[in-house]
């Protein structure tokens, strides 16, 4: 029988999964409340948007991928194993903070302000982001938060991989860009060039153990060429 070290009980991967949301929706309560005020109603209609996609994604994939779960439980800069990936982590980690305290401080200060459609907007493109994941999820049970190959790992061109080569990152450059207008902040928009940055950073380093460690993965780029954006790059 499986290790129940090596493979932990449904119990124990709902429980994990619970602490995950309530860290995240802590770490999302401080940077975006205590800096714009508990009265922001456009930080509290994020809020709810991005916590309850977070939370019906990671519900699906308790039921459908256990193993895609426990793959994605392992995360962050701890967890890396890579002294590189351990410092974009730690940085992505950071900018994530900061795309929260900026429009924060914004809407403290009235540095700027966006119309209710484009608000609205954001908030959709934070779904949209989230929904390119969940079809990621769907198609590729190896999805690991971390940047490493599995044992039994293999090459996965369907879906939206066979579009690009990594779609996860490209879903969340679309939720990244949507958090700063959800918000109602232009100054926000500012963050996003150090998440782009430290995207691109992580996938060409991820790549190059790709080639190294992933049977018939140089194969796979030169059938999918573009790593990102279809037909740019």
């Amino acid at each position: 029988m499986p290790n129940a070290a090596t493979h932990p009980s449904p119990r124990d991967l709902r429980w994990r999964a619970a602490v995950g949301l309530a860290q995240l929706a802590a770490g999302m309560l401080l940077a975006l409340f205590l800096p714009g005020g508990f009265g922001w109603v456009e930080g509290w209609v994020f809020f709810a948007v991005f916590l309850l996609s977070s939370a019906l994604t990671t519900l699906y994939v308790q039921r459908h991928d256990p193993a895609l779960l426990e793959r994605r439980l392992k995360a962050g800069f701890r967890a890396e194993q890579r002294p590189r990936q351990k410092a974009i982590q730690a940085l992505a980690s950071f900018a994530f903070a900061v795309a929260m305290v900026v429009p924060a401080l914004d809407h403290r200060f009235g540095w700027s302000h966006l119309p209710l459609s484009i608000v609205i907007l954001g908030d959709a493109l934070v779904v949209l982001g989230y929904l390119a994941v969940f079809q990621v999820f769907r198609e590729n049970t190896f999805a690991s938060a971390l940047i490493e190959v599995g044992s039994e790992q293999r090459v996965i061109d369907t879906g939206p991989y066979a579009l690009v080569r990594h779609p996860m990152y490209g879903s969340a450059l679309v939720m990244v860009a949507g958090i700063p207008l959800a918000l109602g902040s232009l100054w926000g928009l500012c963050v996003l060039p150090l998440f782009v940055g430290l995207l691109v950073w992580r996938l060409i380093d991820e790549e190059t153990l790709l080639v190294q460690d992933l049977p018939g993965y140089d194969n796979y780029r030169e059938r999918v060429r573009y790593r990102l954006v279809p037909h740019l790059w």
